[in-house]
Parts: structure tokens; sequence; C-alpha cells
């Protein structure tokens, strides 16, 4: 049991009735989640305001209330403390509930449009190999140490990430390496975090349905970098035109990571190929089993990482060459005729863009490029004719197919993006609501030595189709229809 006062610490206070001398239970900001004793925060969120369950949570035994104004009807007995922005206060409070577990490891963030699953699970597999015990948090998965725990956001809830750092603390992890979604920045899932190092990947257009504007997207990004202590470092993609502002007023320690430009951490692609990269990194040759130049920026980041975190060279450039490529990011496989099916998380313009781009350079251009590719409902819609652009830009045949079209009626979603399509692709674009039927027309129509790209899912193991998860895998499919 943890005293109120304790659990308040660096929560910027408004008022308070009642005694913060209580012992306290858990804290929950779900108040069908709350029970005797237990503190419940009331945050105005997208969806509903907590505000209007505090007499609920009450009812359910909570000793204490934190609220942005208080109820009309006070209770005895119970402590409410009046604050002004309850999600800062819900942050603080995760962190000092869990000892402030942030401060007993070394956190790194990485945060950008495109690249932080990538990067902070290539840095998780990097130190593990190094014979580090270390932590992910991904929006593919949760690791402390060897044990594995399912994601279900980019940047989870502050109490989920103080009580997974609170675990990796106990299971003694030395790192940890956590993306920083914008969402997260914004709604204050990261406060009250300690981070000794942050990474910039790139800014392109996305969340926008969220954001509004590119440049409060870029600004909030921008401030993660601008609330670093001085003894962290701040690690930024200098050929990103956002690269340089991300880090203009942060007080870290800068360096920066570049295959154009100059940079502290510098790479070139001398060699590439469907099996792997040969870079050049600071004047050294490495041989790495990713592909494409996207890749390349990544594991530039991630061996900036590695020298920022005390790692040595030739330490960080052996661990490189022996890193495997992260599920549902360029995963590909080769049927026995010889057809290549790649499948990419690939949704959002630039993403798609990277990965045709990175498979048409590999291409003798004598072989079918065909790419499969949706657009999610519920979310950024600007971005669907553009996308279906960019496929048929680039590709020899394209399907348009759902990804997760949630509550949004699938055949609007494909409307909007073949009004992309460009008249004089017309022919070589067909559309199949059906994913999986998709995928299956795909695999018919390929010849041997055909490529096959299957974008947008990725990882994902499920559609999301009015409020319901179906199992849908896109690469067990793909597989299934392959074999036949």
């Amino acid at each position: 049991m943890k005293i109120l006062q304790d659990i308040l610490y660096k929560v910027r206070l408004d008022a308070v009735q009642g005694s913060t001398q209580v012992a306290v239970r858990n804290l929950h900001f779900d108040s069908r989640k709350v029970g005797l004793d237990d503190v419940f925060i009331a945050i105005r969120g997208v969806g509903a305001d907590g505000h209007l369950f505090i007499e609920k949570a009450v009812n359910a035994g909570a000793i204490a209330i934190i609220c942005e104004e208080f109820p009309t009807i006070l209770v005895n007995g119970v402590t409410y403390v009046k604050v002004s922005d309850s999600a800062e206060a819900l942050a603080w409070m995760a962190s000092n509930y869990y000892d402030q577990p942030s401060t007993k490891l070394k956190l790194v963030g990485i945060t950008g449009t495109n690249g932080k699953t990538t990067v902070a699970s290539l840095c998780y597999q990097l130190f593990q190999k190094a014979g580090y015990v270390c932590g992910l948090l991904s929006t593919v998965k949760v690791m402390v140490g060897n044990e594995t725990f399912p994601a279900t956001h980019t940047t989870p809830d502050p109490i989920a990430i103080n009580h997974y750092l609170n675990e990796m603390v106990q299971a003694g992890v030395t790192y940890c390496f956590m993306e920083v979604s914008s969402h997260g920045i914004q709604q204050n899932r990261i406060t009250g975090l300690d981070f000794d190092g942050a990474v910039f990947t790139n800014l392109t257009h996305d969340h926008l349905d969220y954001h509004k504007t590119f440049a409060a997207y870029r600004d909030v990004k921008k401030s993660f970098f601008d609330g670093l202590p001085k003894n962290a470092f701040a690690l930024t993609n200098i050929d990103d035109k956002n690269g340089g502002v991300m880090v203009q007023n942060s007080r870290a320690k800068i360096k920066s990571y570049a295959l154009k430009s100059f940079a502290d951490y510098r790479g070139q692609i001398l060699e590439s190929q469907l099996s792997g990269l040969l870079l050049k990194i600071n004047e050294q040759e490495v041989w790495v089993k990713l592909i494409g130049q996207f890749n390349a920026y990544n594991l530039l980041a991630i061996y900036g990482i590695a020298i920022e975190l005390g790692m040595t060279d030739l330490e960080a450039l052996r661990y490189l060459s022996e890193i495997e490529s992260v599920s549902g990011r360029f995963q590909y496989v080769i049927s026995p005729n010889k057809i290549t099916a790649i499948v990419d998380y690939a949704h959002t313009p630039d993403a798609l863009q990277n990965v045709i781009d990175t498979i048409n350079d590999l291409r003798t251009k004598n072989e079918s490029f065909i790419t499969i590719v949706g657009c999610g409902g519920d979310r950024d819609k600007v971005k669907r004719p553009e996308m279906a652009a960019i496929a048929a830009n680039g590709s020899t045949q394209v399907i348009l197919t759902s990804d997760n079209p949630r509550t949004e009626d699938p055949m609007q979603i494909l409307k909007e993006m073949e009004a992309g399509v460009p008249p004089q692709h017309f022919k070589k674009v067909v559309s199949n609501v059906d994913r999986e039927q998709a995928i299956k027309m795909a695999c018919q129509m390929a010849k041997p030595y055909d490529i096959i790209l299957i974008a947008g899912k990725g990882h994902e193991n499920y559609q999301e189709i009015n409020g319901v998860k179906y199992p849908f895998d896109d690469m067990e499919i793909v597989k299934k229809y392959l074999n036949q």
C-alpha cells in the first residue's frame, strides 16, 4: 500500500478536499476497474469524460478522486484532489506509485512517422545479443528480458508503461527501448519518464485526422526533445528536413545520422540485394541482413544509439551484422516456383513509396510486380488517394483492398483510394474488398519470379471490422495460396 501524498509528488495541485495521508491500493482511470481503497483519475478523453463516472468510482470503493473539477456532491471519507490536467497528473502518479522505475534503467525513446518499431525492436535484439538484459515497449510486443507480453498501443497508458518498467527493474533490465508516438506525447503518456536518449527517424504525412495540421504533428514530436534532460542524448536524422527542427531547443547532447549529409554517424550503401545490404558506416564496412534505403537509415540510428550507450565501434558493427528483420517489416517468402511475396507494415504514403522503390531497385524489370494495398477506416482520409497513386505508379499490377475498415464502409474507403489512380494506370488497377480474396487473386496472377507486395498490416494478426478483431495474418494467408 502507498500513501496518497507520496503518489502526488510533482503533481500540480489546485485544491484538496480531505486527507492525503490515506493508504492507496491501486490507480485506475477506468471506473469499471475501481475497487476498495483505489484512486480514480477522471480524464477527459476523446470518447468519454471520466468526470461522468466519479460517482460510480466512489460507489465502487474509491478512497480518492483526482479530477479537473470537483463534483457537486463530495462524499465524506473520500479525498478529492483538483488538478489542471488529469492526464498529466496520472503520468506523475503512475511513476511515483511504481517508485519511478525509469530512473533505475537506461530508457531510450524512438519517435518519427516510420521506423519506430524497427529501430526499437532491433536495438532490443542487438543489446540482448551483446549480453545485456533488455526491455522493449513497441507496437508489436512488450519484452521484459525474454518474457513476451502483447502490445495494445504504440505508446501504452502511463500505468501500463510504469508497470512494465517496474517489472523490468525487478528482472534486472539494464536498457529499455521504447516507441514514442505523437498521440503518446500529446496525451501525457510519457510525462514523468526519465529518458536517457531520444531518436528522431523521419516525419511524413500521418495522423492528421488527430493533429489536424502537419505543423501541429511536428511540434508534438519536437516537444519530446524539448523536454530531455542535459545528460541525455538526442539523435536525429539530419537528412530529413525536420531533423534539425526537432533538436533546435533541446538541452540534450545532440548527435546526427545521415546517408546524404555530413553527420556524426554517416552511412553509405555499397551493395543492395534481396539477401541484405553492404553498408559503410563511418568508414567501416558491414554486411547486414536487412534491405532497402529506409533500413539503412534505421541501422544508422541503431548504430548511433549503441555508441551513445557506450558500445565500441567494433562491437556495434558485429552485432549489427547479426540482427534479423522485425516481423511484418519487409518480411518475405519465396514459393517453390520462385514467386517472392513481401509483407510490410507500410501504411503511410512515404513508407509505401520507400518499399516500392526498394523492390524496384532490386527488380530485373523482366518480372511483374503486384501490389496489394488498403487504407484503415476511422483514420486520416487525405492519404487514401495518395496511397493508391503511389502503388499504381510503382507497380505493374495493383489490387486495392480492405485494411482494417473499423467502423467505416470498406467500399467507400476503396472509392476514395480509386480516386487517386492516374488515368493512364486505370487498366492495371482492380479492387477487391475481401483482403483474403485479393491475396489469392495476386497469387493466381503471379508467374515464376514475379514479386507480390502486401502492404499496410505487416505484423498484425487480425482484421478489425465494426469493433470486432477477426484472426487475419497476411503472411500466413499468402503462404497458403502460394503453396496451392
